[in-house]
Parts: C-alpha cells; sequence; structure tokens
C-alpha cells in the first residue's frame, strides 16, 4: 500500500511539473523575439526618395525580400530572425545605396536605418 501511494505521488508531481512547462511554453510569444528593420531612403540632397526599393537579403538562404518605399521614403520589414545576418540596399532610377549588414550581433529589435542614394549603379 505504502508503494502504491508513493508512485502515485510521483505520477502527480510528473504531470504537474508537466502542466507547467507547458504553461511557460504558452506565455512565450516568439513574435517579441523576432526583430525590425525600417528608415527611409534619402537622395543626396537629404530628400525622401518615394516609390525606390529597398532590397533585404537574408544571408543564409539567399531569399531576397523586397518593400517599395511610400511617399515619404520610409520603407518597413518585419518577422526577421534575429539569428540570422540580413543586407540592406535600396534602389531608384540608375542610382542605389551601400549594403549595409545587419548582424545577428546586434541585438536590438528594432532597428532604423537610414539609406542613402549615393552611387552609380554598375552596367551589368
Amino acid at each position: 500500500m505504502k508503494d502504491y501511494r508513493v508512485f502515485r505521488a510521483a505520477v502527480v508531481m510528473t504531470l504537474l511539473a508537466v502542466a507547467a512547462l507547458a504553461a511557460g511554453a504558452r506565455n512565450q510569444n516568439p513574435q517579441t523575439e523576432l526583430r525590425t528593420v525600417h528608415g527611409v531612403v534619402l537622395d543626396k540632397n537629404e530628400n525622401p526618395v518615394a516609390s525606390s526599393i529597398v532590397y533585404l537579403l537574408n544571408t543564409k538562404t539567399q531569399d531576397v525580400r523586397t518593400y517599395i518605399a511610400d511617399a515619404n521614403g520610409q520603407y518597413r520589414f518585419s518577422g526577421l530572425d534575429p539569428n540570422i545576418d540580413y543586407e540592406i540596399h535600396a534602389e531608384q532610377g540608375n542610382l542605389t545605396s551601400s549594403a549595409q549588414t545587419i548582424s545577428s550581433f546586434d541585438s536590438r529589435r528594432d532597428i532604423e536605418l537610414v539609406l542613402r542614394l549615393t552611387h552609380r549603379k554598375r552596367a551589368q
């Protein structure tokens, strides 16, 4: 009889531990861990450049996401994995910005970058 009580107590404790772990996992919001990169695209005179195209390269998968800047030159990428490096640059017409790296070692979750269209695109 004593062995049955010890066994039952062990089972109850195990179930409580599993329930506590499940509740903790449910309370974690994976969205809070993801990053956002946003900013503005400017020309050489510091004016916003509407409809410029911003390119975001995932250096691990080589996937590219694009964003067309709004009327104020603003762009935004959200849901970025903090454990991956990204490269970002903007283009408009025959102008391009320098590529900037967003490092996985940068712990910021909200990153603001200004992209300046100061270089001519290379002929391909």
